[in-house]
């Protein structure tokens, strides 16, 4: 099946790959990205668990592939991956529902 997605363009995602466009930008971008990611307030551990769940949220199959890989190498087994996923999805949905408020607002603006 054809896609958009292929696991073998994460290896692009580098100073030789799409860095080599903006060698300058591309560092930049990587040290504040190696920063963030550090142990700070959170863990380095923490962090990926968060960006993992942000991955999910935003639907991006390379970082969901990356930060899985980066995660089962700090030790994090299956059920914690998982765990992230359904809060994640606990939170997506619950965002949906709350948008609901706008249609009932709505509604009841038209309630005369």
């Amino acid at each position: 099946m054809d896609t958009y997605y292929n696991p073998a363009d994460l290896a692009n995602f580098s100073g030789d790959g799409i860095g080599a466009l903006a060698p300058e930008l591309w560092d930049k971008y990587m040290a504040y990205y190696g920063a963030v990611l550090e142990d700070g307030a959170l863990t380095a551990r923490e962090k990926a668990l968060i960006a993992l769940g942000v991955a999910a949220a935003i639907q991006c199959p390379y970082c969901i592939d990356a930060y899985t890989n980066t995660l089962l190498s700090m030790g994090c087994d299956e059920a914690q991956v998982a765990e992230v996923f359904h809060v994640t999805n606990a939170l997506r949905g619950g965002a949906s529902l709350v948008h609901g408020v706008q249609s009932l607002n709505i509604i009841k603006s038209q309630e005369l």
